[in-house]
């Protein structure tokens, strides 16, 4: 039992303060393996919002992770040293200012050595992530798990960026390598019938929920991992998961990923170069019973343990 009644892991749940799995509250970046970062912003939402309150809530919910990960037979914060980085400072009247200030202090984390974790938010802060993982690894591999394709050119008239557009201007900017880039979980209803062509003709592999259940969750990870061969980026937003398994998220689509189909593909990333991660749009207005935010706290822990066994 950790003597600490503030921070570790091994404290009973209802105690510590609620940090990312009580990792100490530190901008101490000497040393430091991996950073968990938050960014409560939601302005870039096109339905509900409350995505703001996320990180917050996937800390909160973190505290029920014992911190050994027995699928995988790895404990991560005994392997690496993690450090929750608080949050950074949005401006919520301005999707612009925030993109900028996103890229600011991930680049600074980034460049300092420590591979970054990031708690969302909705899903327009991936594309200031990719500025910030691409100026030092270049052109990423990408691997985008969600409901929808994200690759539309605008939602709203003259205005450019929401959470609906940023890999759209990820490939245009250069941010992702051709080839690969790969979505896995898409469905529902879209807003033309050109949608899926469009995405496909900008570079993007989208494997629909059909083609999950009908070929299984071990052969799309085949495919996958036969397509990323540079530095991959991971990014997941929760409603790539069935409202039944998340219902507290912005836009939810029916007849999507199970909770164990979620974690399975995040655990089947083992052995791909993997150098950055963000998890969006969990929104505890709408998460009944925090199910939601449990999740996405297990799914970071998912990718945290990988990062562990990698640095064996």
């Amino acid at each position: 039992m950790n003597d600490n009644p503030a921070f570790g892991a091994g404290l009973q749940p209802f105690m510590g303060i609620p940090s990312f799995m009580r990792l100490p509250a530190s901008r101490e970046l000497k040393n430091v393996d991996v950073v968990i970062m938050g960014v409560p912003f939601d302005s870039g939402t096109s339905y509900r919002t409350g995505t703001r309150f996320g990180p917050r809530k996937i800390r909160e919910a973190s505290l029920m992770i014992w911190g050994h990960n027995s699928t995988l037979n790895v404990a991560p914060l005994k392997k690496l040293n993690v450090v929750d980085y608080g949050d950074v400072s949005v401006i919520p009247t301005s999707i612009e200012h925030t993109m900028t200030a996103i890229t600011n202090m991930a680049s600074g984390i980034i460049e300092a050595g420590a591979k970054l974790i990031t708690l969302g938010g909705d899903h327009s802060i991936a594309l200031p992530l990719l500025r910030a993982h691409a100026k030092k690894y270049g052109p990423v591999s990408l691997v985008h798990l969600d409901a929808h394709i994200d690759t539309w050119e605008s939602e709203f008239e003259a205005v450019p960026y929401s959470h609906g557009t940023p890999f759209r201007y990820a490939l245009q900017e250069g941010l992702i390598r051709k080839g690969e880039y790969v979505q896995i979980g898409i469905r529902g209803p879209v807003s033309g019938e050109n949608d899926y062509a469009d995405a496909a003709a900008l570079g993007a592999r989208t494997i629909t929920i059909h083609e999950v259940v009908q070929k299984g969750v071990d052969e799309i990870l085949q495919e996958v991992h036969k397509r990323m061969k540079g530095p991959v980026y991971v990014t997941v937003d929760i409603d790539s998961a069935d409202p039944a398994f998340a219902p507290g998220t912005g836009t939810p689509e029916v007849g999507g990923l199970t909770s164990y189909q979620l974690l399975q593909l995040v655990r089947g990333l083992h052995g791909l170069d993997l150098i950055g991660f963000d998890l969006v749009e969990v929104s505890p207005p709408f998460d009944h019973g925090e199910i939601t935010s449990i999740l996405a706290a297990n799914i970071v822990f998912e990718y945290l343990s990988l990062l562990a066994i990698k640095d064996e």
